[in-house]
């Protein structure tokens, strides 16, 4: 049951990684490829677990999958946050609070 279940679990991980990449190629965005990327290295940390069967202790190189995933997400999430605070704004609008569009101070 429990690998049946893992099976699962790599799936899911992998149809994620999929979507992720088919966004990718529509948008031309990397933090989709990011993502695409960061699940299929949890997939294979899920199938690098279930194929070797060694102790808790030794499971240390399989969990540097699941690291790797991690920070290649965070690093893509980093690089996606730190472009959009470059980009100029058009026509030199400034954003306020203010939903409505009535100025308060006249």
């Amino acid at each position: 049951m429990l690998m049946f279940l893992s099976g699962m679990v790599t799936a899911g991980f992998l149809v994620a990684a999929a979507f992720f990449l088919r966004f990718w190629q529509r948008t031309g965005d990397t933090l989709f490829a990011v993502l695409g990327v960061s699940f299929v290295f949890f997939a294979l940390s899920q199938v690098a677990t279930l194929a070797v069967d060694a102790p808790q202790d030794d499971r240390t190189a399989i969990f540097l999958l699941r690291l790797i995933g991690f920070v290649i997400l965070l690093a893509g999430i980093v690089a996606k946050n730190m472009t959009r605070g470059r980009q100029p704004r058009r026509n030199g609008e400034i954003k306020s609070n203010n939903s409505s569009g009535a100025s308060s101070g006249t």
